[in-house]
């Protein structure tokens, strides 16, 4: 990039190098003038304002270094480490997945169905990584109690980070176990992202997922990548209060299969099958069976 090109040039030109890289352009437009922002310390308005300006030397070098690992494919919350869910600003750091719009789905239904927002709810979220549904239900749910448990040790003090940022520290309390090991309940509300990409599919993922995110984040265990949703399906029944609501997160396809395994439980009962954005089946959301 040439010295003395007004910032908004400068933009531009990783635009059309992110193009190049694979990248669809209008994603690519998006990426180049986050990146921008983040190198100059601008929010948008004040960008628009002032991209006509050449910018200062060490910010023009900070922009291209973030335009090169742009290109390179790894994604812009990595290199911005934050990521917007529910309205937050969590931090992101290789360690964890990085949190995606789809799963707002769960944050969404958990307080439908946890209606009254000042009762002492008991939630569990499971596979917390970035701590994006624990820390948020916190923040929406003032009387709540929340275990984050995840089996990565690098995963827990990213959500831990994020629980102090996000004022809910002393309501999210951070658990190291797999899944439900170790977790008595009784639980009013378990909700989950676990790990359901099938390892198959790996080629066939975008290269910012494949060559970036964490694997064990990613891919889940068996040959369709659900065995840690069913093990988690079938764990959850002693641990949910009495009705209490488990809502997970499956992928592209899934639906069958997860109500195949839901068919095993007979303590637990479907209520409905949730739909992103692309209308594709996406949250599943259970009730266990009053004694």
């Amino acid at each position: 990039m040439r010295h003395g090109l007004p910032l908004h040039a400068l933009v531009v030109s990783a635009r059309e190098r992110f193009v190049r890289a694979g990248i669809p352009p209008d994603q690519a437009a998006i990426d180049a003038e986050v990146l921008a922002r983040h190198a100059t310390g601008w929010d948008r308005a004040t960008y628009l304002m002032r991209r006509h300006e050449p910018p200062v030397p060490d910010v023009q070098e900070r922009f291209e270094m973030f335009v090169t690992r742009r290109a390179r494919r790894e994604p812009v919350a990595y290199i911005t480490g934050v990521r917007e869910f529910w309205g937050l600003e969590f931090q992101v750091t290789a360690a964890v997945l990085i949190p995606r719009p789809e799963t707002e789905l769960i944050v969404e239904e958990a307080l439908r169905r946890l209606a009254d927002r000042d009762r002492p709810w008991t939630i569990a979220d499971v596979g917390t990584g970035s701590g994006g549904l624990a820390v948020s239900l916190a923040h929406e749910l003032p009387r709540a109690r929340v275990v984050a448990a995840d089996l990565s040790a690098v995963a827990l003090p990213v959500a831990r980070s994020n629980a102090l940022r996000l004022c809910v520290a002393d309501r999210v309390a951070l658990v190291r176990t797999s899944l439900l090991r170790g977790l008595r309940g009784p639980f009013d509300l378990i909700v989950a992202n676990l790990p359901y990409v099938p390892a198959g599919v790996r080629d066939r993922l975008m290269p910012d997922v494949r060559d970036f995110e964490p694997a064990p984040a990613l891919y889940g265990t068996g040959q369709d990548g659900l065995d840690e949703i069913r093990e988690l399906i079938a764990q959850a029944p002693s641990r949910l209060a009495p009705a209490g609501w488990l809502l997970l997160e499956f992928g592209l396809g899934q639906g069958d299969a997860v109500r195949a395994a839901l068919e095993e439980q007979p303590r637990l009962t479907l209520v409905e099958v949730l739909r992103d954005l692309q209308g594709h089946e996406r949250t599943a959301v259970m009730q266990g069976v009053a004694e």
